[in-house]
């Protein structure tokens, strides 16, 4: 503000020495005489003094604006080269956590491919503990199976599920995949005057029979059992001797079974 008050004096000044040459065409020693004339006719002696002292102030007053201007300016470079440091400082603060990002982003990236291998892994596991099947007598047409003067073992050939395929139609046995507990099931059907009997076996052990005995009309038994099996064992279900079947489309005799939980 200082620095413009002088600016603005002396402004003033030359304005007035370039307006007096351009209204009479006086060169510097009229101007000089002319100013002091008019000083003389114009103003007391003691205004000489006043303009003396005023002149005197205007000077120290400008001169005492121009340092505070450069104390200003040194004052403000020093405040923007600190401002730089900052801004360097910022600067590589921003990089450092661009670098950490880039670091976490891989080893995110790297965390959900495990994560994944470890799901496809899970559900293979759980595939494999998957294990289901049932299946009927006949594939087609109808007809009695027996009686047979020995048991023979029976082979269900129709298939309505077989889940981890551990039952063979063509041999008619389940063979366990996993260790754990099964459940299985068998149902028989037959006409009146013969006897209809068929038992489940494990290992070549008798478990469990079902079997119905009437003169006449219709002969229909079930039953079922859950069995602890180990890796390899294996379950069929066989006809007894002199016994015998019927079976059609409406598959009346049926074996199924299926995995409850695996066992360590």
């Amino acid at each position: 503000m200082k620095a413009l008050v002088c600016i603005l004096l002396l402004l003033e000044t030359f304005v007035f020495v370039v307006q007096q040459q351009v209204d009479g065409g006086l060169n510097e020693n009229e101007i000089s005489q002319q100013i002091s004339s008019e000083d003389g006719r114009q103003n007391p002696p003691q205004t000489d003094t006043l303009r003396a002292e005023a002149s005197t102030d205007r000077q120290q007053y400008c001169d005492l604006g121009i340092p505070d201007i450069h104390a200003a300016l040194r004052e403000l470079t020093a405040t923007v080269t600190e401002q730089k440091g900052n801004i360097r400082e910022l600067t590589a603060t921003v990089t450092e956590q661009k670098e950490k990002n880039r670091e976490l982003t891989a080893t995110v990236t790297e965390q959900k491919g495990h994560i994944r291998e470890l799901r496809d892994e899970m559900k293979k596991k759980n595939d494999d503990r998957e294990i289901a099947f049932s299946a009927g007598l006949m594939e087609s047409g109808d007809g009695y199976i027996g009686p047979f003067t020995t048991p023979i073992t029976l082979t269900y050939r129709n298939v309505f599920t077989n889940i981890g395929n551990a039952y063979n139609p063509i041999t008619g046995v389940f063979t366990a995949p996993l260790k754990g507990a099964y459940m299985f099931r068998v149902s028989v059907y037959g006409h009146g005057g013969t006897p209809s009997g068929a038992s489940i076996f494990k290992n070549g052990e008798r478990v469990v029979i079902a079997h119905d005995v009437q003169a006449q009309d219709r002969l229909n038994s079930s039953n079922g059992v859950v069995l602890i099996l180990e890796v390899g064992d294996v379950v069929y279900v066989r006809l007894w001797a002199n016994r015998r079947i019927y079976d059609n489309e409406n598959n009346h005799n049926t074996f199924s079974g299926y995995l409850l939980f695996p066992l360590r």
